[in-house]
């Protein structure tokens, strides 16, 4: 048995040790590990080494103005050589004290157990360091980290050799930056963005205070003024598109006034205006009138936009002024990102948190890479277009959330929080999605599902039970007296609404069925093409048409 220390059957666990519980492989990856069975020297492993700064992702830039996702093309680049370096492990825990020194102890121990519950033990103990090391590393993520201790915070690599070389090839060959422009981040990224102080911590029960420092204040106002002007750019695109409708409809009385018929008995006289052409002109004079109004419209929007902009402006003079958080608000968001881990992975499901070749499954299309998530997200939405979309000041805005990718092997994504508490009309929201589930599309699609019910119970508000999506899904639940938490139901459902149900697959509740098709409604390209595939869609599209016809919808 291992204790804390790391003595191992009396003995202690050093570097000739550990070298003989890994795997002797033969690596077909070029240049990585290229000794076979060979691992990191561990003579030096706590002596403090200094630091390589590794590439820092980009800056996300708001995507409101969108209207939908944008796939990548390139959905991987050639391999990189993180795993190259035979000191990986070593840079890993180099410079992290105690905490790293009960990581090296606990996973040689759980590598070496052979009784189950020896194993068992090790593994408890393992998982404990593993996010002690995490919170630590964490609390440097502004300072210039060396690369494997960025590779170790993205994707959970801690030790190469248990790592098969296909598994190495395919985590070295995802994309390191973001360069789609969408707010998907690594595990290393959100923290880099809460460090500097550009997104807020995420909230957690036991943190809810009132009481909020200069940063986080200003961060707070920041966010919020962001999303007005995005707001206000939609609004004036939306004014601007009003005004190029009437244009065109005045374009069009004008060419059809222009047209002069021969008088009759006189060829070369042109006659009156007709009928048509006489209310053409009274069509003019109306357009004009309200070409006029928008005019002046659109001139005070500008003028708010104005305003906003120098908000704006001074807010991010203040926030380049500000300190970056304290490194307490990054390690206490890393332990959030370990609570949403667990939510990820449920009470059954595999907690164990480092990279291992016996719990990575599949290919390179079911690793939870930032693209790979893009290519699903808009899958989804093509499916619920109305999923992002939240309406201020009478205008819908496209809002895609936050999204952080967690190393870890849960099977579902989770709602952290569906806006900011202080912003809650334009802020986005909080989604985590795990990067080694078992079915990666059912991982996101569960995410965007209850993303869904979040909002909608949300904007119900004391309300939710009665009314909307969740109080006719909540009703419809209580009246069949189904054991479990609701929103896990909904789900549940929503997951086969958009995999199956989309496809004409019959396998919801038809009530269920119903409240979907009311209040998640597919494309009318999707409703067409499931109008013959059965009666009962047939049935929902004529319901559909009759709620049109009578205004009741």
């Amino acid at each position: 048995m291992a204790d804390d220390s790391g003595q191992t059957n009396g003995t202690n666990l050093d570097e000739t040790d550990v070298s003989e519980l890994l795997p002797v492989e033969d690596d077909a990856h070029e240049g990585s590990m290229s000794d076979a069975g060979e691992v990191p020297d561990f003579s030096e492993l706590f002596e403090e080494a200094e630091s390589k700064t590794a590439r820092s992702s980009t800056d996300v830039a708001p995507n409101t103005e969108r209207e939908s996702f944008r796939v990548p093309r390139k959905l991987h680049e050639e391999p990189k050589p993180y795993f190259n370096d035979k000191k990986f492990y070593q840079k890993v825990l180099t410079g992290e004290g105690e905490p790293a020194k009960r990581l090296h102890s606990q996973l040689g121990a759980f590598l070496n157990a052979e009784d189950s519950k020896e194993r068992s033990t090790y593994r408890g103990r393992l998982i404990t360091a593993f996010w002690e090391v995490a919170a630590s590393i964490a609390g440097k993520i502004n300072s210039g980290l060396p690369e494997p201790k960025i590779v170790f915070l993205r994707f959970a690599a801690l030790l190469p050799t248990i790592i098969s070389p296909e598994q190495r090839r395919m985590i070295s060959s995802i994309i390191f930056e973001n360069k789609t422009g969408e707010p998907i981040h690594y595990v290393d990224e959100w923290l880099k963005e809460v460090s500097r102080g550009r997104i807020n911590a995420s909230a957690v029960d036991e943190t809810k205070t009132a009481k909020k420092d200069d940063a986080n204040r200003i961060n707070a106002a920041l966010e919020k003024t962001r999303g007005k002007y995005q707001s206000q750019i939609t609004v004036i695109r939306n004014r601007m598109s009003e005004i190029d409708e009437q244009e065109r409809l005045l374009r069009d009385r004008a060419d059809l006034i222009s047209q002069h018929s021969p008088s009759a008995g006189f060829d070369d006289l042109s006659a009156p205006y007709n009928e048509e052409q006489r209310a053409a002109l009274g069509e003019m004079t109306t357009i004009l009138r309200k070409l006029g109004t928008l005019n002046k419209d659109l001139a005070r929007e500008y003028q708010e936009l104005d305003t906003i902009s120098e908000q704006l402006e001074n807010l991010e003079d203040k926030e380049s002024d500000t300190a970056a958080v304290d490194t307490k608000t990054v390690v206490a968001e890393m332990r959030t990102i370990r609570q949403m881990a667990k939510l990820c992975v449920g009470r059954q499901g595999n907690h164990f948190p480092v990279l291992m070749k016996h719990y990575l499954k599949g290919g390179f299309e079911d690793i939870g890479a930032r693209e790979n998530i893009i290519k699903i997200l808009a899958e989804v939405e093509h499916l619920d277009p109305g999923i992002f979309e939240r309406t201020f000041k009478r205008q819908t805005n496209r809002i895609v959330p936050n999204i952080i990718l967690i190393p870890c092997y849960g099977d579902q994504g989770v709602c952290w929080e569906p806006f900011e508490r202080f912003n809650r009309a334009t802020s986005r929201a909080r989604v985590a999605v795990p990067m080694y589930p078992k079915d990666l599309r059912t991982a996101v699609i569960a995410a965007v599902g209850d993303l869904r019910w979040q909002v909608a119970k949300e904007k119900a508000q004391h309300y939710w039970m009665e009314e909307g999506l969740t109080g006719w899904y909540y009703q419809w639940f209580a009246e069949r007296k189904m054991k479990g938490d609701v929103k896990d139901a909904f789900v549940q459902d929503y997951i086969l609404w958009i995999t199956r149900e989309s496809e004409g697959t019959q396998k919801l509740d038809r009530e269920v069925r119903d409240i979907f098709w009311r209040y998640i409604p597919f494309p009318q390209d999707v409703k067409e093409k499931l109008k013959n595939r059965g009666f009962v869609y047939t049935e929902l599209y004529k319901k559909d048409k009759n709620r049109a016809m009578s205004d009741g919808y």
